[in-house]
């Protein structure tokens, strides 16, 4: 279905990342966003706040990151489709909600706008040390879906696709920034809202008596119900049956945990995005994700005036990992130049499933900053070596 015109501002605008995301969410549908001012995300909800009496929605500050990242929950059942917003320090106090909303199914949104740590590190500037804890960091076996823009243009797409994914799968999804884009201010393209595809709510044509709301269907994602529209259902995050009652048995928790994982893990490739170029000849390829990707750009221009055969795989999905596009990589190259704001997360991912079939190099950096391209350019020169 196409997006509410009311809520999109078409046109050519020039916004920076994080008001772009904001402009994602109203066009995908947001109407309710709860959240606890944290830098450098919070403009995301000061957007949302002066927008959404535009359409009716709702914003809500809430007294700390817990209380929004359930409180959207409780919106969702509501019948809202709904986000939060925060960075790393907030994501972590976030994790029990992202695992929460994994067990009970619920479509939402946390947009996370990674910044310098450990702890309050460094607020006002760029890391990308959150990638493993959107992926693990709440208890237990479940999977999230993860995307990761390098540009305002794509603050504002990509989170229109996190909307949608979270509904079509029944999960929490996640969309990770990195201080640098939410802060660039460039050209942003907002199509008429007709040309924009919103997935609606998968809601269920069975009778009250009929539904069972932990049911699934054939691509393992159970229909939805909203609270008040005259089905019985329990919500917990205890281990459960279809009915959503409590079934603390082993059996009970195998058949619930292997569904929720196997829903995500069985489209994988329908949710991989990445960008490739230049890799069929490649004897070295930059694996880069995020502000980090637009730092490689400049190191792969420079690795080619030099006559070396340099190709670049940009991850934009980042959980589910994008296992086939990157072993296939692997297959046809010498050496795979991961560079990332942090000292190591996602360059593991890559060297795992290259298994051997490449060599692979991480270029690390605490944060605080962005790569000199002339380091990503020196471990190129290495790798085609």
């Amino acid at each position: 279905m196409p997006a509410d015109p009311k809520a999109v501002l078409t046109g050519v605008h020039f916004l920076n990342g994080d008001v772009a995301c904001c402009e994602g969410a109203l066009a995908a549908g947001a109407r309710f966003a709860a959240g606890y001012p944290i830098t450098p995300s919070t403009e995301i909800v000061e957007r949302f706040a002066s927008r959404a009496p535009e359409v009716g929605g709702v914003f809500i500050q809430m007294e700390d990151e817990l209380a929004a990242s359930i409180a959207l929950q409780g919106a969702v059942w509501g019948g809202a489709k709904s986000f939060t917003v925060t960075s790393g320090p907030g994501f972590s106090l976030m994790m029990e909600h992202v695992g929460y909303a994994a067990m009970t199914e619920t479509p939402c949104v946390f947009v996370d706008v990674q910044r310098g740590g450990p702890s309050t590190g460094l607020p006002t500037l760029p890391a990308q040390g959150d990638m493993m804890q959107a992926r693990w960091g709440s208890h237990g076996d479940y999977e999230v879906i993860a995307l990761c823009p390098n540009s305002p243009q794509e603050c504002f797409d990509l989170t229109i696709k996190c909307f949608n994914w979270a509904e079509d799968y029944r999960n929490p999804v996640v969309l990770l920034m990195d201080e640098c884009v939410g802060h660039m201010t460039e050209k942003v393209v907002i199509p008429p809202a007709e040309q924009i595809d919103v997935t609606p709510r998968h809601l269920t044509d069975k009778r009250p008596g009929d539904y069972l709301p932990f049911k699934p269907c054939d691509n393992l994602v159970p229909e939805m119900a909203h609270a008040g529209d005259g089905y019985r259902f329990h919500i917990t995050g205890v281990t459960h049956d279809e009915r959503g009652y409590l079934a603390v048995t082993s059996q009970a928790q195998d058949k619930l945990v292997r569904r929720l994982c196997d829903k995500i893990r069985s489209a994988a490739d329908q949710l991989t995005l990445v960008e490739e170029e230049g890799t069929e000849d490649a004897d070295v390829v930059v694996v880069s994700y995020g502000i980090t990707s637009r730092v490689a750009e400049r190191a792969i221009r420079m690795a080619r005036e030099r006559g070396l055969k340099v190709g670049k795989l940009r991850l934009i999905t980042i959980w589910p990992f994008p296992e086939n596009r990157v072993r296939a990589v692997a297959r046809r190259v010498k050496t795979l130049v991961v560079p990332e704001l942090n000292l190591g997360q996602m360059v593991y991912e890559v060297e795992r499933v290259a298994g051997g079939l490449a060599r692979t190099v991480g270029v690390t950096h605490a944060g605080g900053g962005v790569h000199r391209p002339e380091d990503i350019l020196a471990a190129i020169v290495e790798g085609a070596q």
